[in-house]
């Protein structure tokens, strides 16, 4: 099958393109045909080395096992069964839910021996893939590259406003809301849980299509001035921040939000590390959730929502299998709305 393996951590020149024998299923597992795959911020960052704190860093503290076949936000035909698996799925259409974990259900994302796919498992970077079937949910949609973009960014998204439990009428700053995580986080604050949005975006010129997605106003976070354009427009501090950009907007953030306000942070696009002034989070009762993943049950209702035509998908972009390193680098682009994904070619010999 044709696949593209990370050799190392590194650049772009770390990606290459192979042929390598089929992914075989075992016992309790699927092979799945791959139609589609969604770019994450996740499989760049490991291929980067960027978690943790040393270079050589995944998931995992043993680091990630090169070579590796990135990309978790998969969707396509399961095509074989193994042994103890019920044969009626051949032919389904799933998407895959994109990490193993013995956590109790509520728990299993931030388990110790939480593995994720395409970093401690062969992800979908190719064009087969083998993953429990226990773990691959209905396809939520009949197009594979729309079904593609919620496995990764929709959950993460569901499980960050699940941590502020927003109400409805609240005031919600989505910060990197061009994003996939960021579109979501706009789409589900806004439309399921009837909160508004302002949204965060560096490109003027989305105002409008962010507002189809549900956000009330919409800001440049270039502006000099940005914090005091919040509060304005807010007529207030805001009562909750949704966060992947890290320290760029830090500061801002803690300013505008309100005193018992809620930062729920799931990425950090815009720095690793910031400056705190301690006093600005408990003199204002702050409270800060850190956020990755989510659960089986937060993935299924987030499936659901999306199969009952409440949250849209966005896409950007799409490229061939063999363009994975341009698609990652166009990915680390200003400026796109939705996103990136990965189209595998038609079947080729293994």
């Amino acid at each position: 099958m044709k696949a593209v393996q990370v050799t190392g951590y590194g650049d772009i020149d770390k990606l290459h393109v192979v042929h390598i024998e089929k992914s075989q299923p075992k016992e309790n597992e699927v092979l799945i045909k791959v139609k589609a795959c969604g770019i994450n911020n996740t499989e760049i960052w490991m291929r980067e080395g960027a978690y943790g704190a040393d270079k050589e860093s995944g998931w995992r503290p043993e680091g990630v096992q090169f070579p590796r076949i990135p990309g978790s936000d998969i969707t396509g035909v399961v095509v074989e069964a193994g042994k103890n698996v019920d044969k009626s799925i051949l032919g389904k259409n799933v998407v895959v839910f994109p990490f193993t974990s013995s956590g109790e259900e509520g728990t299993e994302h931030y388990a110790e021996d939480m593995s994720f796919i395409g970093s401690e498992y062969d992800g979908g970077y190719a064009e087969y893939v083998a993953w429990p079937e226990s773990l691959c949910f209905p396809m939520p949609l009949q197009d594979f590259s729309q079904s593609a973009v919620f496995s990764v960014s929709g959950l993460t998204a569901w499980h960050m406003v699940e941590q502020i439990r927003p109400k409805k009428e609240e005031t919600i700053l989505v910060t990197g809301a061009n994003g996939g995580v960021g579109s979501m986080n706009v789409q589900i604050a806004s439309k399921i849980h009837g909160a508004k949005v302002i949204a965060l975006v560096g490109d003027p010129s989305l105002r409008d299509r962010m507002k189809e997605l549900g956000a009330s106003h919409v800001l440049s976070y270039k502006s000099a001035h940005l914090a005091e354009e919040i509060l304005e427009l807010n007529g207030g501090p805001v009562d909750s921040v949704l966060d992947v950009v890290g320290d760029a907007l830090f500061k801002t953030v803690i300013k505008v939000l309100k005193k018992g306000g809620k930062l729920c942070i799931s990425g950090s696009i815009g720095g690793q590390t910031t400056h705190v002034d301690l006093r600005d989070i408990y003199l204002k009762h702050i409270t800060i959730y850190g956020s990755v993943l989510g659960t089986r049950k937060e993935f299924k209702d987030m499936l659901d929502a999306v199969a009952e035509g409440k949250l849209k998908p966005i896409i950007d972009k799409t490229f061939p299998l063999e363009k994975a390193a341009e698609a990652q680098t166009y990915f680390k682009q200003s400026g796109k709305l939705g996103k990136i994904v990965l189209l595998p070619e038609e079947e080729s010999e293994a």
